[in-house]
């Protein structure tokens, strides 16, 4: 059984950072694409970038662009979210995601990812 568990949120002033863990059990990260998507209260969820370990490939939306990075560790089955330069329009819940048969150019589509964490908050105030 695959589960995804995501860590690290938390409140944060606007120009700070914040590092998010994604522990995956039951799944290899280097299989298809881990992705990390946020929701904003009142908002859908978007795509924030996803990463390809086989393909060594990773994709950030433009908006994070420059602050955000996605890393992964296959030994420690984590993907990792480190976020530079915070702003308020950040703060939202962040989930992991794994897509085993994600498409590169389909890394943005919810659909396309079949396991999800729980979340976790990020809030960023000014």
């Amino acid at each position: 059984q695959v589960q995804l568990v995501e860590s690290g949120g938390g409140s944060v002033q606007a120009g700070g950072s914040l590092r998010l863990s994604c522990v995956a059990s039951g799944y290899t990260v280097s299989s298809g694409y881990m992705g990390w998507f946020r929701q904003a209260p009142g908002k859908e969820r978007e795509a924030v970038t996803a990463i390809s370990v086989i393909h060594g490939s990773t994709y950030r939306t433009d908006s994070v662009r420059g602050r955000f990075d996605i890393s992964a560790d296959n030994a420690k089955s984590t993907v990792s979210l480190q976020m530079n330069r915070l702003k308020p329009e950040d703060t939202a819940m962040y989930y992991c995601a794994a897509g085993p048969s994600v498409r590169n150019y389909k890394w943005r589509d919810e659909t396309a990812y079949d396991f999800w964490g729980q979340g976790t908050q990020v809030t960023v105030s000014s």
